[in-house]
Formats: structure tokens, sequence, C-alpha cells
């Protein structure tokens, strides 16, 4: 009885959602994701940023070449070159191709990323001596080698997940997809909270503790992650083999399509190989702290820009496999103004709040990551977008064009970082670096892209839309600003329970005022959530119309944003 309960809610948890709802949930799982990261930040900042800098940048190096072989072997390089063709085998009835597919992609990333692993742990030594951590003192050095050897099984755990994640995706089921980064993040303060006091069984000690036992919590969270993306595989009919088939169309596609994307991935992870080598020479601790602003920046653009593109981008594939490039258009425009409405605040509220943003991962702040994190706040804005500009031309199968601007702008970005280091920057210099890379990466892929749809894409309607959203986002800072001021952060404030409260008066009070702003600008994004507070405040709206026109006007402004 238990076992068939079991199998009905996670039958029920795999149930296809819908585009909205899929956006919804992915938002709402990369938050908790968010908040357990802070909170894991938190707890590792209290314990070893001001006590032990040196063992905190060591933890923070050894992650470095583990994630870029995951990032440049598989991650979202899989994700975009796997969907496309699976979807179209199984558009197309043909069910067994598709598990043919699956299968193979499965067993080829699993042997390639174990090798991989097995050479990051052989080769740990001379990667952090003088790749990714030279400015590392001797003890650090030696702490960071052994954590880098703990943590390199990681690239092969985490390519298991990826393609069994990748599938669910495929196919429209995001609830075991969303659960996963959470999960990770639950293995880590398993390892901050438990390991890092030593493993006794049985009045057997088998670790020590120390710091290392947060790198094994590392490789728990991994773990985790790849049980519960079994657990999603359950109903799907995979029908997995050890083997691997070569002449698989859809699989010799797949293969066609990687190499771009892949090297897009790992281009765009060299320029953060080229900041952690630069961050270790400012002294201890300067490498945790950029490490730190750049991971306070990207939760933004993973709730908004990762989050909004990856429930968009099936329907994008299927839009292009059908040739419907006017629906494309459509989609294309509707998930990127969406983009651009939500992250346009965000960048603006995380400028002028950034120092009690910062207080959330360190008691009493910590003004280095702050200044940081400030110079970080473009990039909050167009790597939101990037998400969204990039799987445009991944829906079409075009990984090429995005490799390409890839290594245009990283390069750019990469010059721009020893230039700014040269000049005596300091870590500031490397934020800047990555913003103004960024920003350019995102104009060239929407000006390609846009070329690509016969300069069709963006319209005048589209364009006076964007510019409105920029009028709003002036309002919102000028008030964002004004807040700070009448709530200010004081020296005293080294509780999350007195920070927190400001914090929170001060975005909350600045999105208002946007969502307003954006109201009064008739942008169409703002009109639910205005018909939202109003059903809230002053009841059901209904019955208090007297002009049926309006209300309806008010449903058709509802509907265009929400179908």
């Amino acid at each position: 009885m238990k076992k068939l309960q079991f199998r009905s809610i996670v039958a029920l948890a795999n149930s296809k959602l819908s585009i909205k709802f899929a956006a919804v949930l992915l938002s709402m799982s990369t938050l908790i994701s968010a908040l357990l990261g802070i909170f894991r930040d938190r707890l590792l900042n209290s314990l070893y940023l001001d006590t032990y800098p040196t063992g905190i940048d060591a933890y923070t190096a050894a992650f470095t070449v583990p994630d870029f072989m995951f990032f440049i072997l598989t991650s979202g390089a899989l994700a975009v070159s796997f969907i496309p063709v699976f979807n179209q085998r199984l558009a197309s009835g043909n069910k067994k191709s598709a598990w043919e597919l699956s299968t193979s992609v499965l067993n080829l990333f699993a042997i390639v990323t174990l090798i991989t692993s097995i050479l990051i742990m052989v080769l740990a030594d001379p990667l952090i001596r003088y790749i990714v951590g030279p400015g590392l003192d001797e003890s650090g050095t030696i702490l960071a080698i052994n954590m880098m050897r703990v943590i390199a099984i990681n690239p092969f755990l985490f390519s298991i997940a990826t393609v069994l994640s990748s599938m669910q995706q495929a196919v429209g089921r995001f609830v075991f997809y969303s659960l996963a980064p959470a999960l990770y993040n639950v293995g880590i303060l398993i390892g901050i909270t438990v390991f890092t006091g030593g493993i006794n069984l049985f009045g057997i000690q088998f670790f020590e503790g120390g710091i290392m036992g947060v790198a094994l919590g590392v490789v728990f969270g991994a773990v985790l992650q790849v049980i519960v993306s079994l657990i999603g595989l359950f109903g799907l009919g995979f029908d997995y083999e050890f083997k691997i088939y070569w002449r698989n169309h859809g699989f010799r596609n797949v293969l066609k399509l990687l190499p771009a994307r892949s090297l897009d991935q790992g281009i765009d992870y060299v320029s953060g190989i080229v900041n952690t080598n630069l961050s270790s020479r400012m002294g201890a601790g300067a490498l945790r702290s950029y490490q730190q602003a750049n991971t306070l920046h990207t939760m933004p653009v993973n709730l908004v820009g990762v989050a909004i593109s990856t429930a968009f981008f099936p329907k994008l594939t299927e839009e292009v496999g059908e040739d419907n490039l006017t629906e494309f258009n459509d989609t294309f425009r509707k998930a990127l103004r969406m983009i651009v409405w939500i992250s346009l605040p965000i960048s603006a509220i995380a400028y002028f709040a950034r120092g009690y943003i910062v207080n959330f991962i360190k008691n009493g702040g910590n003004p280095v990551i702050a200044s940081i994190l400030g110079s970080l706040v473009l990039a909050i804005f167009a790597q939101s977008v990037f998400h969204i500009a990039s799987r445009g031309f991944y829906a079409r199968q075009d990984t090429k064009t995005p490799f390409i601007v890839s290594v245009v702008s990283i390069g750019f970005s990469i010059i721009l970082s020893i230039v700014f280091t040269t000049m005596g920057f300091g870590p500031d210099g490397l934020g800047w670096a990555q913003s103004i890379g960024a920003v350019v990466e995102m104009f060239i892929l929407l000006g390609l892209l846009n070329k690509r749809s016969n300069h069709q894409l963006f319209d005048k309607t589209f364009m006076s839309g964007i510019w409105r959203m920029l009028m709003a986002t002036v309002v919102t800072s000028v008030s964002a600003y004004v807040l700070t001021k009448f709530f200010p952060l004081l020296r005293t404030d080294d509780s999350f329970f007195v920070t927190f409260p400001k914090f929170m008066i001060i975005s909350l009070g600045s999105l208002l005022i946007y969502i307003f702003a954006s109201y009064l600008l008739e942008l169409k994004e703002a009109s639910p959530i205005m018909h939202f507070l109003g059903r809230i405040l002053f009841g059901n709206l209904d019955n208090h119309r007297s002009d049926k026109k309006d209300y309806f006007y008010l449903e058709k402004k509802i509907s265009l944003v929400y179908n």
C-alpha cells in the first residue's frame, strides 16, 4: 500500500507542466536553492573567512578545475544540444531512437567524465600551484590540492544527473529536475555542520574533520542530485542499456552540436579561472571575496534568466521544429520582455543595497565583497538576457554562433581583467571587466538573432516597451537610494535579524514603486500584479466596476501576459 502510494506521488510529480507553471516552479526552486546557498556561505564565512582566510581560499580554489571540466563537458552544453534532437525523435513517434539516443549520451558522458575525474585527481598538484592558485601560501596550496582530489569525482556524478534531468526537461517534467540544486546545497550544509566534526562509526574514526569535511559534503550533495534525478525517470519509459549506439542519427547529431556549445561553456569559464588566478595574488581572503561576490550576482541570474529561459526553451525548439517562425518570434519576445522587466529593477536594487546583501553571507558585512558586487550589477542584467538570447540560437540547432560571440566577448573580458589588475583596481577591476564583457556579448547576440529573423524580431512596440522599462528603472533607482538613506546600514548592524528587515523595506518598497511606475507607463507586465494587489486591497473588482468595458479590457491585458 505504501509502495503504491509512493508511486502515485512520484507519478503526480512527474506530470507534464505548462510553461507558466514550469517557469514559476523553476524560479521558486532556484530561490530555495539560492537561500540554502546563502545559508551555506554564511556558515562557511562565519567559520573561516576572518579566522582562516587561507583555508577558505583553498576551498574556493579547489572547486575551479572540477567545475570547469563539468561545464565544458556537460552542464548546459548537453541540455541545449540534447533536448532539441530528443524532442524531434519523440515528435516523430520514434521512441526507440529517442531511448537509444538517451542511453548513448548517458554512457558516453559517464565514461568521459569518469576519466576526467581521475585525471584531475592525478594532476591536482600542478593545477593548484600553477593554474588556479599560484598566490596561495604553501599550507593553503597543500590543502587546496587535497580538497581538489576529493571534489574531483563531481564531474562524473554531475554528468549522470544532468543527462537524466535533461530527459525530464525535454518532456516537460520539472519537479525532480528543480529539486536537484537544493539537495546539492543540503549536502554541503551537512558537510559544514556534521562532517567538519569528524566521522566516527562504531568507535572507529574514519575522518578527523576540519574544513576538509566541507569537501566531503560537496560530494555528498552531488550523490543526492543523482538519486533525485533517478526518481524523476519514473514512468518515463526509459529503456537503459550499457551500450553506445554510434549509428543512431540523433546521437550523431548531438555529437555534432555538442563541441561548439561545450567550447562556449569552457570559454566562458576560462574567464573565471583567470580571475581566480589573479585574485589569489591579491592577499589572503581576496579569492574568496571575489568568488562570493560572483556567487551573489549569479543568484538573480539563475532565478530570472536561467529559470525563465529553461521553461521557454522546449516551446522555442518545438516552434522551430514546426517551422513556425512567427510563433517563435512571438514566444521569444515574450520571454525576453519578461526577463528584462524583472532583471532591470533587481540590478538597480542590488547596487544600492549591496552592503545589506553581503550581510546575509557574512555577519557584519564585508566592504570588499560589497564593492565587487557593485561592479557586477551590469552583469546581472546582461547575463540574464544572455540566457534567452543564446537559447534563441540553440532552438535553431545553431551552437556555433553563440560560441564565436563568447570567444570574442570573453577574450575582451580577460584582457580587461589583466589591464584593470595591472592598473591597481584590485578585485573591483575583475568585476567591471566581467560586466563590460557580458554587456558586449548580450548586444552582439541580440543583434545577430534579429538579423537572422530578417530584422522582424524587435519591432517598434517591443522597443517602446524596453524604453519604458528603463524609465521605470530610473524611478526605482532613485527610490532605492532614498530608502537606503532612511534605513541606513550601521556598523552595529551585525545581525541577520537587524539587516534583513531594512533590506526588505528597501527592496519591496522599490519594487512596488517599479510596478506602479510600469503600470502608469502602460507596461502590460505590470497589469496582472496591479490587478492582484487591487483585489487584495479593495476586494473583488468585479463588484465595483460599473463599466464592463473597462473590466474586459483589463482581463484582455492580463491574458496577453499569461497566455
